[in-house]
């Protein structure tokens, strides 16, 4: 079972949860840049949350499908559609052989997700599928997607027949979906929490009103590695050096220009710009949904709080898999 790339659009590559524990080495995690929407994605057609799927950048993006298979779309809204038809997001869809998927311009988030039963059947490099561009591992053949790719699907696993089973027996897609309001806004401002970073105290007092009073906007320097924004520039009290440390996804560093930078999926290893703060694990799937020019403000959290958040989006999680899992037996309502 296979799926042809027609067009790959500004950038769709092959992401899983990333590789997870050689970060000590100088490799990076990489991995989705939304992983919420990835492991809602996989939820819906039944495979582990942490099998590898498509992330889709922006637009453009087109395949063929050479076999039925079972997909589920989440993550920014793409306008997909199949055969040229408008179909929906947010729950799993039977796609028949021939037909055609299409991702168009993005009217809200940045990036989407596209899960397949049975997961993409690529090699595994250091533990993962993850596609890391720079270093060419991981993925299909280490790189971004490109016309004319042929994308192997893995075999079906019991829970996935089951799904794809119990789906066969409604027209093309059931009516239930995933609430994804509960965790998205898709907004042109967006509310960021963050902690404060270790480097926090070392810039002045106007600097810090302006990072969580002003808007800083997203600039057309945002990639995988980084989102670069604009607004007050951040300033120090005085002229330090700081030595080179570990950082993470979401790590805010301040370069010499002021203008704060936040990691992203493909980010290094260590950083030696001050760090001002840590956007919190249950608002990265927000960060990551960001389009250019549009723009956030930061809200400082207790290290308590930021645990609550994400405490509050697993258990929610939680729940969907419930209720994805019941569906699955009854086979949903028909359209």
């Amino acid at each position: 079972m296979s799926i042809n790339v027609i067009r790959p659009g500004l950038l769709a590559t092959i992401q899983d949860l990333g590789r997870v524990g050689v970060q000590k080495y100088g490799i990076i995690v990489s991995g989705a840049m939304d992983q919420l929407s990835l492991r809602m994605a996989n939820l819906l057609v039944g495979n582990g949350q942490d099998e590898a799927a498509i992330e889709i950048t922006l637009y453009g993006t087109a395949f063929t499908f050479n076999h039925d298979h079972l997909i589920a779309i989440t993550g920014g809204d793409l306008q997909p559609t199949l055969n040229d038809a408008p179909i929906p997001m947010w729950r799993p869809i039977l796609v028949k052989k021939g037909s055609t998927l299409t991702f168009n311009s993005a009217v809200s988030g940045c990036r989407s997700y596209v899960a397949i039963a049975g997961g993409f059947n690529v090699p595994k490099e250091l533990g993962s599928k993850s596609t890391y561009m720079r270093a060419k591992i991981g993925g299909f053949k280490g790189r971004a997607l490109k016309k004319g790719d042929v994308l192997e699907i893995d075999c079906l696993s019991d829970r996935n027949q089951l799904f794809v089973e119990q789906f066969q027996s409604i027209h093309s897609y059931p009516t239930w979906y995933i609430n994804h309001s509960e965790f998205y806004s898709f907004q042109q401002i967006e509310k960021i929490r963050i902690i404060k970073g270790s480097e926090y105290e070392f810039f002045n007092e106007k600097s810090k009103q302006s990072f969580t009073n002003d808007h800083y906007q997203l600039t057309l320097e945002a990639d995988r590695m980084g989102f670069k924004f604009e607004g007050q520039p951040l300033e120090l009290n005085q002229a330090r050096e700081f030595l080179s440390e570990g950082v993470t996804y979401g790590t805010i560093q301040v370069p010499a220009n002021g203008q704060p930078i936040i990691l992203m999926a493909d980010r290094q290893t260590t950083g030696g710009y001050p760090k001002i703060g840590q956007v919190i694990s249950a608002d990265l799937p927000k960060l990551a949904q960001l389009q250019p020019n549009h723009q956030v403000t930061f809200e400082i959290v207790s290290i308590q709080e930021a645990e609550k958040a994400l405490l509050q989006l697993e258990n929610h999680l939680k729940e969907i898999l419930l209720g994805i899992n019941l569906k699955a037996r009854t086979g949903g309502i028909a359209l």
